[in-house]
């Protein structure tokens, strides 16, 4: 038998490898804040004007509900009650729509791309959302105002309603959605907000 040494180990250990073999990494950015506030501010604002817009096309697309006067009350015509689920179904179409529009327009702001104008987008889609649902039902009632005391027998119209609450996560959710999408589709670990 012989002493000899084993063979050496074709790996090298960390202090026999030179130092140019590591790639050089970016420092990660981080998130920024301070610098997005006012940006923030402006978006949020000028999203929730966005449902002045929606609150009118709204009032102008969605149907009365035709009633027809009894003596001691009104019964919608056949097949007027559908119009309740269609306004509300129309108002919550509307929202998805104008919610993929913000989370893009958003999105497309590329130098300040990040959560705090996110977070801002979607408080503003919430703000828009319940000024859609006010201004809308008010502007849906001035539109279908019945003038006068109705005979018994005379059809009249009613105003356009949203009868639930819950229309008012349906822009929110898009835009969070959209923005979302936009943002792992991305892959940056800045989301691309250098310029360069």
């Amino acid at each position: 038998m012989t002493n000899e040494e084993p063979p050496a180990s074709p790996v090298a250990t960390a202090e026999e490898q030179p130092q140019w073999a590591y790639a050089w990494q970016p420092p990660r950015p981080r998130v920024v804040i301070k610098p997005d506030l006012l940006p923030a501010v402006s978006i949020l604002s000028t999203v929730a004007l966005l449902g002045m817009v929606v609150g009118w096309i709204w009032s102008r697309l969605a149907p009365p509900q035709r009633l027809r006067v009894l003596a001691d009350r009104q019964v919608p015509l056949l097949s007027e009650s559908y119009h309740r689920f269609d306004d509300l179904a129309l108002f919550v179409l509307l929202s998805l729509g104008a919610g993929l529009f913000t989370g893009l327009g958003v999105w497309l702001l590329r130098e300040r791309r990040g959560p705090v104008i996110m977070v801002a987008a979607v408080l503003g889609s919430l703000v828009a959302a319940w000024l859609a649902i006010r201004v809308g039902v008010s502007w849906a009632e001035g539109r279908f105002t019945i003038e006068g005391a109705p005979k018994v027998g005379d059809v009249v119209s009613k105003a356009p309603q949203l009868e639930s609450g819950w229309a008012i996560v349906a822009w929110p959710l898009a835009t969070a959605l959209a923005y979302g999408i936009f943002s792992a589709w991305n892959g940056m670990d800045d989301l691309g907000r250098r310029l360069d």
